[in-house]
């Protein structure tokens, strides 16, 4: 049996919904054909529609998002460790000669 893997929290089942009524090119996209892209049974995106499951790992959440046409963030939160921001370069600053 593998690990359960969920990287991502749905931000909202009536936003899946209205994007899989209006995808990024302007179609509708199917319960079944959404599954086939993300790897998954279409149960599970049944699920996801009316909340009784909110979570997708590292792998169907990413695809799901892209064949919905909008970025990952938009309709996943991220769950688990928090990711350290990127140090910033500080300013230099003029030395007199």
């Amino acid at each position: 049996m593998r690990p359960q893997q969920n990287g991502y929290v749905l931000v909202s089942p009536d936003l899946l919904c209205q994007l899989m009524e209006r995808t990024g090119d302007g179609r509708p996209v199917s319960v079944r054909e959404l599954a086939r892209v993300a790897g998954c049974h279409p149960s599970k995106i049944g699920h996801l529609r009316t909340g009784e499951r909110s979570t997708a790992d590292e792998n169907e959440a990413p695809a799901i998002a892209r064949r919905l046409g909008v970025d990952l963030l938009v309709l996943w939160a991220p769950t688990g460790r928090t990711v350290e921001a990127p140090a910033e370069s500080l300013p230099m600053a003029a030395v007199s000669a």
